[in-house]
This record gives C-alpha cells, structure tokens and sequence, in this order.
C-alpha cells in the first residue's frame, strides 16, 4: 500500500476533513483499511458496501437509469455512487469503486477495468482505470489503493490545515 495511512488520517484530522466509502467490487477494503488504524473513528464516517445495483439505487440514490444506460462499471455510475455516499453522510470526501475484478468480463468491459468517484472538497472527479487481468486480489488491492491516493491527494490540494 502506497499511502501513509497514519499520515492521512492526521491530515484529515488537522483539516476537519470526515471520510466516507461507496464500494462495489472491493467489497469494503478501503474502509477496512482505514479502520485497521487506531483512532480512525474520528474521521471515518462510514462505508457503503454495495455490490448488487438494487444497493447501490437504495442506499446511494443511483438512478437506475443511470444503470441501464451505462452498466454498473462505469464513470456516471461512480460519480453517482461517490455523491450518494456524500449526501447520505457526514463526510467532507466520499469516494467509490465500481469495477470488474475477475475472473471474466467481457470485450466491452474487461477484467480489470474500475471506474473511481471522488465527491467533496471540489468538483466531482471521476476516472477509470485498467489495472488488466491481474487476478482477481490484485485487481481489488490495486483498487483499493488507488482510491486511498485519491482521498489523499483530494485532501492535501482542497483542505488548508
């Protein structure tokens, strides 16, 4: 893991900044990875773990049009799903993860594809990456640690200590 997740914690801490989570495929890793650090209950808010697209629509307001125009692994359902955590929180920063790990996807939408959201702090940003046919642990580290640089990157350009 690339981020001092101390470092980022105290940042956060320093700024007022509360964190929130709206994962798809990595199936809660990135707040377990914050949580893993003593202390981070002062500045985690909460995650979101929504995996089937029925969770995403109840718990973080995706439109299931949305949905049908798009497909779950895409950047409009990503930004939906970061300013849904957003919104249904206290956070100050929400990001999301909705990908395809592995094993499979399809030519349109291959292993190893996760579209990020990061919502708060700024304009909403959304990307994607292809991390490729890692296997399906290494795609969802990868994910996870991306968008652990993502909230940190996010806070250290947007909140002044």
């Amino acid at each position: 893991m690339s981020v001092d997740l101390p470092a980022l914690l105290e940042a956060c801490r320093k700024r007022g900044v509360r964190l929130a989570t709206a994962e798809s495929c990595t199936g809660g890793m990135v707040g377990a990875a914050l949580t893993d650090v003593a202390g981070s209950s002062d500045v985690f808010d909460r995650g979101f773990i929504t995996y089937s697209n029925a969770a995403k629509v109840a718990m973080l307001g995706v439109r299931e049009a949305t949905l049908a125009a798009h497909g779950a692994v895409s950047e409009a359902v990503a930004r939906e799903m970061a300013e849904g955590a957003l919104a249904n929180s206290a956070a100050d920063v929400a990001v999301s993860i909705t990908g395809i790990a592995g094993p499979g996807g399809s030519e349109h939408k291959p292993e190893g594809r996760v579209c990020f959201g990061l919502a708060g702090g700024g304009a909403t940003h959304v990307e994607t990456v292809e991390f490729g046919a890692l296997g399906r642990s290494r795609v969802r580290k990868a994910a996870r640690d991306h968008a652990l640089s993502l909230i940190a990157g996010r806070v250290s350009r947007t909140h002044e200590a």
